[in-house]
């Protein structure tokens, strides 16, 4: 029997997925379409591109991502490898070099003399093993192919955006100043105050604005963990100073007043040349983003070097079709990983891949599964993806409510999720053991 692995996909539950299993030493072959094809939302040649933020989100176990990542870093991942090395200032956020993130990964899994890297696109799923990890932008071939394979019409789409990035220099630093984010961490964020009046003309022309034109699988439904700046404006007077402009913690270094709102912006390369516009994902026309958010105190001047866009993010109905190894219930061989078995974000997306890649790779060696208990934060993810008791599937980010709860009372947010974290990288360490 050929017990090489065939993964779809160079992304980052792909690349994850690959490595755990080469380092198993199976034969994996790692097909990418890039940088024959490439998607509207894709720039570089490179594997695990980030196409939205350059953030991996949260460090502190006592955050859930926190830990997910903690639990990977623990399981020798190569995604939380590479953004370790490739870190750059965030707060206490775990921030990313986006072309030094995606070069490390794809000289790992290039040099890897157990990975071959197999530039074509795949439109029908090859025979074997196969894992499917063509996350949010897979292409309407391979779509086509699995919405036959599984038979299920429920499957579903939605947006996910990149936010604008401007260059350091261009920035008026007499208006604009350096803190933190929400006062906690380091100033390692550029503010841009608003007065009302400011705020007032701000959001009255993000309203009026026009947007890019979007075609009819696109207008099904705007995923909530990233609605576009422009949709928040349209909700409420208040709806954007309660969510990205929210002025909480941060006062005038020359006054010490507070602001009525506020536009933070995050480095996004080590260099610190280049900075994102947090939480302005959008899809207006690019002649309008320039417009308007040029309209924002200390970017009159401001040099855009990426503009923001939206794109299509397709999921299956999982807990219908897969199981908790994120495998295919009415055809096993075939696996799925990432974004497209409906986690939501970079690094729920890598730990998919992982989850799969190691369980693949047990099952090839004929030995147990892991089976990532749900007082993890891998397996409680698996397992709501594949979960029955879902009654209407959504995306998700990794969170404590999906966790296992402690069988003891713990007083205080903070610390009840610092015991849940410490229990959880008890039970990773064991399973790491067991590896080596």
């Amino acid at each position: 029997m050929n017990n090489t692995v065939k993964i779809i996909g160079a992304g980052l539950a792909g690349c994850e997925a690959a490595w755990q299993i080469a380092n198993r030493n199976i034969n994996v072959e790692l097909y990418e379409m890039k940088p024959n094809k490439k998607t509207p939302a894709h720039i570089s040649d490179d594997f695990a591109e980030l196409v939205c933020s350059n953030s991996l989100r949260a460090n502190d176990i006592a955050n859930a991502v926190g830990l997910l990542k903690e639990e990977m870093r623990r399981l020798n991942s190569l995604i939380i490898k590479a953004a370790d090395e490739t870190k750059i200032p965030a707060g206490g956020a775990l921030a990313v070099d986006r072309e030094k993130f995606a070069e490390y990964i794809t000289d790992k899994i290039k040099n890897h003399p157990k990975i071959k890297v197999i530039n074509e696109e795949i439109e029908e799923i090859p025979t074997g093993i196969v894992i499917i990890t063509t996350g949010p932008l897979t292409t309407d071939g391979l779509s086509k192919n699995i919405q036959t394979l599984i038979k299920d019409e429920s499957k579903l789409s939605f947006f996910d955006a990149a936010a604008p990035i401007v260059t350091y220099d261009s920035i008026d630093k007499n208006k604009a100043f350096f803190a933190s984010r929400y006062g906690k961490g380091d100033a390692d964020y550029i503010n841009c105050p608003m007065t009302k009046d400011e705020y007032t003309i701000f959001r009255t022309e993000l309203i009026n604005a026009k947007c890019a034109d979007l075609h009819g699988f696109e207008k099904k439904l705007v995923f909530e963990g990233c609605v576009p700046i422009e949709v928040l404006a349209e909700r409420g007077e208040d709806t954007m100073r309660y969510g990205p402009l929210k002025p909480v913690g941060i006062r005038d270094p020359k006054t010490n007043e507070t602001f009525y709102a506020i536009v933070q912006l995050r480095r996004d390369n080590i260099e610190g040349t280049l900075y994102n516009l947090v939480g302005f994902q959008t899809h207006l026309k690019f002649d309008e983003q320039k417009r308007i958010f040029s309209m924002i105190p200390g970017l009159e001047n401001a040099e855009f070097v990426r503009y923001g866009v939206m794109h299509r993010n397709t999921y299956i109905n999982s807990p219908k079709v897969l199981d908790r190894y994120n495998r295919l219930k009415a055809e096993p061989h075939i696996r799925f990983a990432g974004q497209i078995t409906g986690v939501e974000g970079y690094v729920e997306s890598a730990a998919s891949g992982l989850l799969t890649g190691i369980e693949t790779a047990l099952e090839i060696q004929k030995l147990p599964p892991v089976n990532f208990p749900n007082e993890t934060a891998i397996g409680a993810l698996a397992l709501y993806v594949s979960g029955g008791a879902v009654s209407a599937f959504q995306p998700m980010n990794i969170n404590f409510g999906l966790i296992s709860q402690l069988d003891r009372r713990v007083k205080g947010k903070s610390e009840r999720n610092l015991a849940i974290a410490n229990r959880s990288l008890d039970i990773i360490d064991k399973i790491a053991t067991g590896f080596q």
